[in-house]
């Protein structure tokens, strides 16, 4: 029985310009219905995020959407899912998702996405949650960002166990063994670190 009862995935409300990425997301939602894991996400039935919802959705899978009122009409609140929760602003979508989900996965979007990823991933850092965050590279669309991270490692502004918090894979069964084996890191050690650089 696997600890994670829900994944929360982020992802474009667009399909991108590769078939690729609608594939992987429909594939996703179904893996996971099928790994008996329910998908949390954000509540639209166009772009990748409805592909991730027809996945799941094909498979009797449970799938619950967090979408904000201003948004049900340019993201089509998808009135299928088992649960749509409309809320007041996306503050309130991004926290509802946090506490309804027991790890997340990002698929290839927009700045939406990152900004729940590197969110969500920094709520981590900080010990505001100890679940898992894991980045589908599908495509390796997600190349350049996570040289990026290297980079922000290297220059001294993301301590090296903070960036190998972020777990990356192209095969989402790689990704969910991975994510069901995470353990957290150690705040107080991180803390004990910072003062003693500070001294």
């Amino acid at each position: 029985m696997s600890r994670l009862r829900r994944i929360c995935v982020y992802c474009g409300s667009s399909l991108g310009n590769d078939p690729i990425y609608r594939a992987a997301a429909h594939d996703l939602g179904a893996f996971l219905a099928r790994s008996g894991i329910g998908v949390v996400y954000g509540g639209g039935n166009i772009g990748l995020m409805g592909a991730v919802a027809d996945g799941a959705l094909s498979q009797q899978g449970e799938v619950i959407g967090v979408i904000p009122k201003s948004l049900m009409e340019k993201e089509l609140g998808y009135g299928g899912v088992t649960e749509l929760h409309v809320v007041g602003s996306m503050h309130e979508r991004k926290q509802m998702m946090v506490d309804l989900s027991d790890g997340f996965i990002a698929l290839p979007g927009g700045f939406g996405t990152l900004d729940e990823l590197f969110e969500t991933l920094t709520w981590l850092q900080l010990s505001f949650h100890d679940k898992p965050v894991g980045l589908l590279n599908i495509g390796a669309f997600f190349d350049g960002l996570i040289d990026f991270i290297g980079h922000m490692s290297r220059s001294g502004f993301v301590k090296s166990e903070h960036a190998a918090c972020l777990l990356v894979e192209s095969d989402p069964a790689a990704l969910l063994a991975r994510m069901e084996a995470f353990q957290p890191p150690d705040l107080g050690k991180w803390i004990e670190k910072l003062a003693a650089e500070a001294r």
